[in-house]
């Protein structure tokens, strides 16, 4: 762990650390003769020595006092991977709350001199803040490892425990260990403290009293962050500070609180995990409803949540949505309702948390209080907030929290079986336990019958206009006769002939690093990656990158106007791009024609024709590609080009239009299938 080499920066790094324009930071390196030498890289893409870069602003007044947090984090992250820069992240936390920094640990010289400036930083800034923003931008670098709660879930799942946890809120004074007045908060795979931090925000706005927070987390860098982050968090003044405790270890097969009952359990655990202990635990004492399948890891960690509540505590999982349905684990699922222990399961939109694709849950669940009568019998509450709140667009979709929150605090609360608002619905226990004992609320909950005649009618005005487009541009295409046959047929060339002759622009997409490709919603300057996994799934791109990243990776990015075309067999197309600024993966190509040559709809229409995508392919392996290079286009005048390109087109549209009739025709056989046998709907014709 050493920062003894220069820490190298690109151009577009050195625009954003500098708080100007690339453009800005070119015109200083053409006008100034001082402006550091490259260290490494190209001409065309430079990287620069950090250190002298910094020099260089300060001494010419164009470095900003106000980013200085920004020229600090490049220096952590050259300190090696993910473990190293987290420990000493972790590190300069501790020694910003106070303590004394831990004997027996050698770094070198260079590393401490990043810590001290790290810390000295925090003294002037802020502690809890510096630290913060290291953290994140930790996270940011390491999100496809690290998995966390998004901070409004977070604080939705805090708040959900408190409402149904017998004497949390209101500040009862007698929860927690032994009667003390402590509310003890658990979280059994804390990551790097996401919920206890919101735990300990929530008891506070409940005036329930002080808190002891425990934590545990098998990767000791995470519980390190964690238990830093939380000690920096109740520097603030606090009339009684929390009590905190977060131990690195396997809380499945050796929990450290085992004898510790807590009032709340929040966990977000890992998912799909088959090495879990199931040999090792078969007989713990924890499976009182049973022994978790090996394929079930998630029911495993509920029944530890519940078996770490004191009587009349609560506990609130997210968990992936197949423990909900997954065969396995019907009757674990059957005793879980039999016995009263799960309350709710509420079915979140999908993009709430990752895997951002997918409609996630929250399991509701508590440990009945002393004299409390079992709910068996009793009711189920299931949330469908993944229908009433759906996702609009994957890329730009964003959570609306506020709504979300207030709808799942609404639903689970304890409230009379025909008080419950739409989308949400208390099921019978005994309705739910038959073979299967499918908790998927979508699947226990009809449309609402007031949201049913706006959501047909507006699904009958898209289908009308858009059938009356279809009928439209059909003509149009009908109309097109056959050309006469002439002696004088157009010659066809290649997608590499005309790049050799300077018509287009061929580039190949790539695969960027992992850690620099980022899920769920995108800020306003963040660059759509689209890969061919994409493509066989919706077509709508799954991560994006970062500015400096696509620059600094040397992105392959297709402007509007560009022609994108798939070099799979399996997903071949060619398309003009009209979209934002998109990068593009492996197996993607970007042409950009010069139009005073080419026209762009023409030579998108011609190359995805499928026999031209025949004789491109390649066979060597089991998944064909195409060499888009052999892609052939006939060589016609421009003003033919452009004839056939409004046909090309014209077709685009009408592939588009036929394609969204077929969804909202089959969206509609369904509601209206629903509406009339439900007797909502008049029938005969």
């Amino acid at each position: 762990m050493s920062t003894s080499r220069a820490v190298p920066v690109t151009l577009a790094e050195i625009a954003r650390l500098a708080g100007v324009g690339r453009a800005a930071v070119s015109n200083w390196r053409r006008r100034h003769p001082s402006f550091p030498e490259r260290i490494a890289g190209t001409d065309v893409n430079p990287q620069f020595s950090m250190t002298d870069i910094e020099n260089w602003l300060r001494d010419n007044k164009k470095l900003k006092k106000s980013a200085e947090r920004e020229w600090l984090w490049p220096r952590f992250e050259a300190l090696g991977g993910r473990d190293e820069t987290g420990a000493v992240v972790a590190r300069v936390g501790r020694l910003l709350s106070g303590r004394e920094e831990e004997e027996g640990q050698k770094l070198p010289d260079e590393t401490r001199a990043l810590i001290r400036r790290a810390v000295e930083l925090g003294r002037r800034e802020g502690g809890a803040e510096t630290f913060t923003f290291l953290l994140r931008r930790w996270l940011d670098v390491h999100v496809r490892q690290i998995a966390t709660t998004p901070e409004p879930l977070a604080a939705l799942m805090a708040d959900l425990a408190i409402g149904a946890a017998a004497g949390v809120r209101g500040g009862a004074g007698a929860a927690g260990q032994g009667g003390t007045g402590r509310i003890t908060v658990m979280d059994p795979a804390c990551g790097t403290g996401h919920l206890l931090a919101a735990a300990a925000e929530a008891v506070k706005a409940s005036g329930a009293g002080a808190v002891t927070l425990l934590g545990g987390d098998r990767d000791p860098v995470l519980a390190a962050l964690a238990d830093a982050r939380l000690d920096l968090a109740a520097k603030e003044g606090e009339a009684e500070r929390p009590l905190i405790d977060v131990r690195a270890g396997d809380s499945l097969r050796d929990d450290p609180f085992a004898d510790t009952p807590a009032d709340i359990v929040l966990c977000n655990p890992p998912f799909n995990e088959r090495d879990w202990g199931y040999e090792e635990l078969a007989t713990d004492v924890r499976w009182s409803h049973g022994l978790p399948p090996r394929t079930e890891p998630e029911l495993a960690w509920v029944q530890h949540c519940l078996a770490g509540l004191r009587p009349g505590g609560a506990a609130v999982l997210l968990l992936p949505p197949a423990v909900a349905a997954r065969k396995a684990g019907r009757r674990i699922r059957g005793s879980l309702l039999r016995t009263g222990h799960l309350r709710a399961v509420v079915a979140l939109p999908p993009g709430c948390a990752a895997p951002h694709s997918v409609s996630l849950h929250l399991w509701v669940l508590r440990m009945p209080a002393p004299g409390e009568e079992a709910r068996a019998g009793g009711r189920l509450v299931v949330a469908d907030a993944a229908s009433r709140f759906p996702r609009t667009s994957t890329r730009e979709w964003i959570p609306d929290w506020a709504a979300i929150g207030a709808f799942v605090r609404e639903a689970v609360e304890e409230t009379g079986p025909l008080e419950a608002p739409a989308y949400v619905r208390q099921v019978p226990v005994i309705e739910l336990l038959d073979d299967e004992v499918d908790l998927t609320p979508g699947r226990h909950i009809a449309p609402s019958p007031a949201d049913a005649v706006p959501r047909l009618a507006e699904s009958w005005r898209e289908f009308t206009g858009i059938s009356a487009s279809v009928d439209r541009s059909a003509r149009l295409l009908a109309a097109l006769g056959h050309a006469t046959a002439t002696a004088d047929t157009p010659t066809a060339t290649t997608v590499a002939e005309l790049a050799r002759a300077g018509a287009l622009t061929l580039r190949g997409g790539g695969q960027p690093p992992e850690e620099s490709i980022h899920t769920g919603p995108s800020p306003e300057d963040g660059i759509p990656l689209l890969t061919v996994p994409d493509l066989l799934m919706d077509g709508e791109p799954r991560g994006w990158l970062a500015p400096a990243d696509a620059a600094a990776r040397e992105a392959v990015i297709a402007e509007p106007g560009d022609i994108v075309v798939v070099g799979v067999a399996r997903k071949f197309s060619a398309w003009v791009h009209e979209g934002p600024p998109t990068a593009l993966g492996p197996q993607l190509h970007a042409v950009r024609v010069q139009p005073e040559q080419l026209d762009a709809w023409f030579l998108a229409g011609s190359l995805r024709a499928p026999a031209n995508a025949r004789q491109a392919g390649t066979h060597t392996t089991n998944s064909s590609r195409i060499d888009v290079r052999r892609l052939q286009v006939r060589q016609v005048p421009l003003g033919e080009q452009r004839r056939y390109g409004e046909a090309f087109r014209e077709l685009d549209s009408f592939e588009r239009m036929v394609r969204r009739v077929a969804e909202l025709g089959a969206d509609l056989v369904r509601d209206l299938g629903d509406e009339l046998a439900a007797g909502r709907l008049a029938g005969g014709a």
